[in-house]
């Protein structure tokens, strides 16, 4: 679909667990707010909105900053947060760019950061992007177009080696020797720089006893997404990154939807949780207590209700923490 055909936001994507995220930053906005100043907080994932949108009606006193790497999905969220005026701030950048992003926008703590990771409705919804293995369609899968390399690009030019790495690491497909061993045979006859094309690859790879079980393309396209898009790089230096920028008292939020990204989340927010006293101190002194509690007992996860109306709800992942100990 053209950038140019108007559309509607929020007809296009529906918020995940947008109630709970809401409740669990309220009491933090409140708290700055009664302190007679404006909260902050960062939605890093901003895609159309909706997130943003809620927190923003909800809380008049609020100043959210919106980061996303997807020029079109910006435009969008843009239109949608238009109302808010001044109050919405709209910055270009992968969320590892967090610390510029609020700097430049003229803050040097936040009061709260929400991430909402993963692939965007967007950019599932538009064929064209090469995100979805269910559609024909170039083999692009670039958040932000207008940089980077292309999953065509990687699968034209990356060794055996290197491929089986990508989809072990980033896909954890057991299948990945076998299906890289494929991709160099198939690249060798003709390039492969479409979904459908690759598709066929993987299935003409798979073994017959496991068709069956699962769809061989949708590890492999979540591998080369990952890939291409640096998404775990990214997020190890983003989640400490934003941390770091909570004032006492602020909430950070994050949703993911794939085991990795959520135990890179977990390790950081329990590493944070915990105490640095050495074993056997007889007193835990003020610099060695935790300079987070968690406010999430494991992840949590989206009702049925909400995984009946909305199946990008099924894989959620919710953790969230609050700031107990300002250790700048």
């Amino acid at each position: 679909m053209s950038q140019n055909t108007p559309r509607d936001p929020g007809a296009l994507h529906t918020p995940v667990l947008l109630e709970r995220c809401l409740e669990l930053l309220a009491p933090v906005i409140r708290l700055a707010a009664a302190d007679g100043r404006s909260p902050v907080v960062v939605d890093a994932t901003l895609g159309m909105g909706g997130h943003s949108e809620a927190l923003l009606d909800a809380h008049p006193e609020l100043i959210l900053i919106g980061l996303d790497r997807d020029p079109e999905a910006l435009a969008l969220a843009g239109h949608r947060l238009e109302r808010f005026g001044g109050r919405a701030i709209r910055v270009h950048a992968v969320y590892d760019e967090i610390e510029r992003a609020v700097r430049e926008s003229g803050f040097d703590a936040l009061d709260g950061a929400l991430f909402d990771l993963g692939v965007s409705s967007l950019q599932l919804d538009e064929a064209e992007r090469g995100f979805a293995y269910a559609q024909d369609a170039p083999l692009d899968m670039r958040m932000d177009q207008s940089r980077g390399e292309t999953a065509a690009e990687v699968l034209a030019g990356a060794p055996e080696g290197r491929l089986r790495a990508i989809l072990e690491r980033y896909g954890e497909e057991p299948l990945a020797a076998r299906y890289a061993r494929a991709i160099v045979a198939a690249r060798a006859e003709e390039p492969i720089v479409r979904s459908g094309r690759l598709v066929e690859v993987l299935q003409r790879a798979t073994p017959a006893a496991v068709r069956g079980q699962r769809h061989p393309a949708k590890r492999v396209f979540q591998a080369l997404r990952i890939e291409v898009n640096g998404e775990l790089a990214a997020l190890e230096r983003a989640i400490p990154a934003a941390l770091d920028l909570l004032r006492a008292g602020g909430r950070a939020v994050v949703m993911s939807y794939q085991s990795l990204e959520d135990r890179l989340v977990k390790r950081e927010l329990m590493r944070r949780s915990r105490s640095t006293a050495p074993a056997g101190l007889p007193v835990e002194l003020p610099e060695h207590r935790p300079e987070f509690r968690l406010l999430t007992r494991g992840a949590e996860f989206a009702a049925d209700d909400e995984r009946a109306r909305n199946p990008r709800a099924i894989p959620v992942r919710l953790r969230a923490a609050e700031r107990v100990r300002d250790a700048r």
